[in-house]
């Protein structure tokens, strides 16, 4: 295997990794204070989680690069969650089965 180095500077070189690392920037870390590089490393984890588990993507026809292991509810209360106190997340909470009377 090869290591082939991208130019500095030249963000047409590596579109996808330039890519990523904007809407790292502009989605996460612009909106925090980073106290040190574990801080950092425990925020990014999050984000990318959410970014490959959550977050819709257009080039994906607004579907999650890591599909997920339950099918997905289409009925149910929409409910939000906070991911890293300000990305809101909303996903359907499944409604409850109603019990069935045997009479």
């Amino acid at each position: 295997m090869r290591i082939i180095r991208t130019p500095f500077r030249a963000p047409n070189a590596n579109a996808f990794a330039e890519r990523w690392v904007r809407t790292a920037r502009e989605e996460c870390l612009d909106q925090l204070l980073v106290i040190n590089e574990a801080h950092l490393r425990r925020i990014l984890k999050t984000f990318i989680d959410y970014y490959n588990q959550c977050r819709p993507h257009q080039g994906l026809k607004q579907q999650i690069p890591i599909p997920r292991q339950q099918p997905m509810v289409i009925t149910g209360k929409v409910e939000r969650r906070k991911v890293l106190g300000f990305i809101s997340d909303y996903y359907r909470q499944p409604e409850p089965t109603a019990a069935i009377c045997p009479t």
